[in-house]
């Protein structure tokens, strides 16, 4: 691995010159990152090679746009920006995935037709009433109505403590932050921030806990656990920058 120096050298040539050769090595240095954040959202109805690719093409775009002037470290501008790209894709792939075309193709009939339906009458129509506009089935009308389709990781879940993400809720297996833990930097950052934000570091991002089993570990409410979380990420971001 190339050092922070030797990349910011790369950068500033790939910037100048545009040569894929140049771009070729930066991207093979930093493919950890790709390969870290696949791995985080496998196992969660996408395969991870489909992950890696979509996290690599992410990669390769964040190569050819990074300024190393801004005075940012690569890993930093480029972690949540190939998570934003898998979030997408997972929210692409769950509108699509192992729904039959017809059913797909019936439901959005219905759906716009209860719309005008609404409109005329004020009130949505019935099955056979839609069955007759669409000329279809009751029984197909049914299959339609009953489908759900899979949940996108940013999707609303209510709790106890009141609103917030499905990703927020689920515990991570992975160990993702914890190789970025081995930075000096940013180890030595962590250790700057009080008791209680130390122990929600070490079970949300290196242990992998859900917000809610730190909650319950720590004592406090999954809305506490999440707002410290944000908080943290905030103090980290602007320490590193």
């Amino acid at each position: 691995m190339i050092s922070t120096q030797e990349s910011d050298k790369l950068f500033r040539e790939y910037r100048a010159t545009r040569d894929k050769d140049i771009r070729n090595k930066l991207v093979e240095n930093y493919i950890y990152v790709a390969e870290i954040l696949a791995k985080k959202f496998a196992g969660r109805g996408v395969e991870y090679d489909d992950l890696l690719q979509v996290a690599s093409e992410a990669l390769i775009t964040g190569v050819e746009k990074f300024d190393p002037d801004v005075g940012v470290q690569f890993t930093t501008y480029i972690t949540p920006t190939v998570t934003g790209v898998i979030k997408n894709y997972f929210r692409d792939f769950s509108r699509a995935v192992r729904l039959p075309r017809k059913v797909y193709t019936l439901s959005a009939k219905i759906k716009s037709a209860t719309g005008e339906y609404f409109q005329e009458h004020g009130v949505k129509p019935t099955i056979s009433q839609l069955a007759r506009l669409l000329d279809s089935t009751e029984e197909a009308i049914m299959e339609a109505l009953e489908y759900r389709a899979p949940i996108s990781l940013d999707a609303k879940v209510a709790g106890d403590d009141g609103e917030g993400r499905l990703y927020d809720v689920i515990p991570d297996n992975s160990n993702t932050f914890e190789s970025f833990y081995d930075s000096e930097s940013l180890r030595s950052e962590i250790a700057k921030l009080d008791p209680t934000e130390q122990k929600v570091v070490k079970l949300r991002f290196i242990q992998g806990k859900s917000q809610s089993e730190v909650g319950k570990m720590l004592g406090v409410s999954q809305m506490f656990v999440s707002r410290a979380e944000r908080k943290i990420v905030e103090k980290l971001r602007k320490s590193l920058l």
